[in-house]
């Protein structure tokens, strides 16, 4: 006999997202029959060499969806508060949406806003946790869901879903995984909102630490820190904003590297083959393994020294 129990079907859900870590949980919940009224994503943005309007890809899904779809520049008019007021939603689910939720907006919803946030909260609040995470060497991370109230990152935890960081694991690889481990979290916590099941609790400010936003600027190798700290960052800036040096004047973008045995002064090439360049550092050494040199696509080392068999000289310095 079904059960009478109620489930997130139940439930008039807004969505709120933008980046592709957000479509792939609006999918989820359209593949598993939520009730979607109303879909909110940034206003499309200039994006790549010719600078052209393009949508993001949570408008791309509610498009093909045919689900009602707003990008309003904030949510801190009137007219913005009364669009969402008039969706009369359950719960406002935002992931990634880019734009703040004000505290009047955060009170239309019967059930308030709830986020998936990529990181176990309370550690690494802010814009980049992922990218933090694996910079911090942390071994494990995970996503949140949590009842958004007016601070950053600060509501209750209703749900969380743990994973590991493998050694090789970079920025674009463990967003895949807590993409796969968030979508059914909140899928989770959905059903537990509609059955009135949920179970808050508070986070402890004491174990917070911040996570702020990637800036291109402190993608620059810094050859004087430990090979394990720079392969760390290596591994965080990748696919943004991609760490990088420079050989003979011009920048190099480094996309992939490991630690490796040997010492050498900080950014001096003490070895190339067709496996990679090693390269001293402030403690140990790093072998360079996948590289894009200006104007050219990510290549492995072996390629690059088929074109350029002198590129890397035993001697030499990055970023000297």
């Amino acid at each position: 006999m079904p059960s009478s129990q109620p489930d997130h079907s139940t439930l008039r859900v807004v969505f709120g997202g933008t980046p592709d870590f957000a479509a792939y949980h609006l999918q989820a919940l359209i593949d598993n029959g939520c009730n979607i009224v109303g879909v909110y994503t940034q206003p499309d943005r200039p994006a790549g060499r010719g600078k052209k309007l393009t949508a993001s890809p949570v408008k791309d899904i509610a498009t093909a969806q045919d689900l009602p779809l707003f990008q309003p520049e904030t949510l801190k008019t009137d007219a913005a508060r009364e669009t969402l007021r008039q969706l009369e939603p359950d719960v406002f689910v935002v992931v990634a949406y880019g734009l703040i939720v004000p505290a009047d907006v955060l009170e239309i919803p019967r059930y308030g806003c709830i986020n998936v946030h990529a990181s176990l909260l309370p550690r690494w609040r802010g814009a980049a946790p992922i990218q933090r995470a694996i910079e911090a060497g942390d071994s494990h991370t995970g996503v949140t869901i949590m009842q958004m109230d007016a601070g950053l990152d600060t509501g209750d935890m209703l749900l969380k879903a743990e994973c590991e960081i493998g050694d090789s694991d970079t920025a674009g690889t463990l967003h895949d995984k807590l993409a796969r481990l968030g979508a059914p979290a909140l899928l989770e916590t959905l059903n537990a909102m509609a059955r009135g099941d949920l179970h808050p609790e508070r986070q402890d400010d004491r174990l917070s630490t911040y996570a702020p936003k990637i800036t291109k600027q402190e993608a620059r190798i810094d050859w004087s820190a430990p090979a394990q700290f720079i392969d760390r960052r290596i591994r965080a800036f990748n696919p943004f904003p991609v760490a990088f040096t420079t050989l003979h004047g011009e920048p190099l973008r480094i996309w992939v590297a490991r630690v490796v045995s040997g010492a050498g002064d900080p950014g001096r090439i003490l070895a190339t083959a067709e496996t990679g360049v090693t390269v001293g550092c402030g403690q140990g050494a790093l072998c360079i393994t996948e590289a894009q040199l200006p104007g050219k696509r990510r290549m492995a080392i072996a390629d690059i020294l088929r074109g350029n068999p002198d590129l890397f000289s035993v001697g030499e310095y990055l970023d000297p």
